[in-house]
């Protein structure tokens, strides 16, 4: 294979990495048949017309695999996946996802920055920041995939490690953004690369002398179980998990255990669970994307209801709740509107109750 090629596409490969980081890219996409794209405020957008050939890949990827200094190829070719991670000083960190697809192989290359986001510049409530504060207890961030979930965790991590003095391990998998000790000790260990498992990393961590655990996501039964023992045991636990609203994430966690252990976990539950932050990305008026967020905090009536397996009264409180904190989906877009960030058709298209929305927009 030409030593030269591979240069040539080493070179091509830099010039690809500081342009995404330029545009503020999240996400490169190299696929054999379509050109080169960046993804961009949520939208995939290629950089040219030019499409990557097969046999060109290959010099692509031998170029990502060059930037790890030393890590090789057996992986990919023999399971058809590879994840792992690079930096290049002075510009950002990357996450790699090489794979095979019809035959080539291709990648998508995560972008990890340096330098983490601003709260206000992403338009964060400080009512979610303040969580922040929580001494111990079990803090869920919810919403579907590519809502912004790690960037708000990133921002609650941040204020931790910048206002209190505590050691807080991260399981991420993967690591997006890195956070250096201030007033804090932070760890941060990636899963398939520091630890096999988020199970195995959760019950390393509890040996390890943490006042906050950052699990990028509760994914099962065991995980939920230990993380929310870990919050009955004084830490804080910060987690996320892929539900939509306080009230279907609270139904999901109880119907992941079996039936005869369901009323002990709400019990459990409804001692340890200190707030549900739920969001999603809508589109604005000038093409950006903003977030909505909906806040429950947990009072005494919550805390009742879970309980008493009473969950489809909890959306009514969490209405009423403005005065301690709470933030409704709807309100937090019915805001957006009436501030002229989004549509009023962006406001009906992403809310929960979309007929009542109509009425107040229209």
């Amino acid at each position: 294979m030409s030593e030269e090629r591979i240069e040539e596409k080493s070179s091509e490969l830099n010039a690809l990495l500081t342009a995404a980081v330029n545009q503020d890219a999240s996400d490169i996409f190299l696929i054999p048949g379509m050109p080169a794209a960046f993804k961009i405020h949520g939208q995939i957008e290629p950089i040219d017309e030019r499409k990557i050939l097969p046999g060109e890949m290959d010099h692509f990827i031998r170029a990502i695999y060059a930037l790890t200094g030393g890590r090789d190829m057996e992986r990919v070719l023999r399971t058809g996946d590879d994840d792992f991670s690079f930096s290049i000083q002075g510009l950002s960190r990357f996450r790699a996802s090489v794979m095979k697809q019809r035959g080539s192989l291709a990648a998508v290359i995560r972008l990890v920055r340096f330098d983490l986001p601003s709260p206000e510049n992403l338009h964060i409530p400080e009512s979610i920041m303040k969580l922040s504060q929580l001494p111990r207890g079990l803090v869920l961030v919810t919403g579907p995939a590519g809502s912004g979930k790690s960037t708000t965790l990133a921002c609650i991590i941040d204020r931790i490690n910048r206002t209190r003095n505590a050691h807080v391990i991260t399981l991420e998998d993967p690591i997006e953004f890195l956070h250096r000790h201030q007033k804090s000790v932070v760890t941060q260990r990636e899963i398939g690369l520091d630890t096999d498992s988020y199970v195995d990393g959760l019950r390393a961590a509890l040996r390890q002398a943490p006042d906050v655990i950052l699990l990028g996501e509760m994914r099962d039964y065991e995980t939920i179980r230990i993380a929310m023992t870990a919050a009955e045991t004084g830490h804080l636990v910060i987690s996320t998990l892929h539900t939509t609203g306080a009230a279907n994430t609270i139904d999901r966690i109880i119907d992941i255990f079996p039936a005869n252990a369901q009323q002990q976990i709400r019990v459990q539950l409804s001692m340890v669970l200190q707030a549900v932050v739920s969001q999603q990305l809508v589109p604005t008026t000038d093409g950006l994307l903003r977030p909505a967020f909906e806040l429950m905090l947990l009072t005494k009536a919550i805390r009742n209801l879970i309980r008493e397996s009473k969950i489809q009264q909890i959306d009514s409180i969490i209405a009423s709740g403005g005065a301690q904190g709470m933030m409704t989906m709807d309100g937090s877009l019915r805001q957006l509107w009436s501030e002229g960030v989004i549509s009023a058709d962006t406001a009906i298209t992403y809310s929960q109750d979309s007929e009542r929305m109509k009425n107040m927009v229209r």
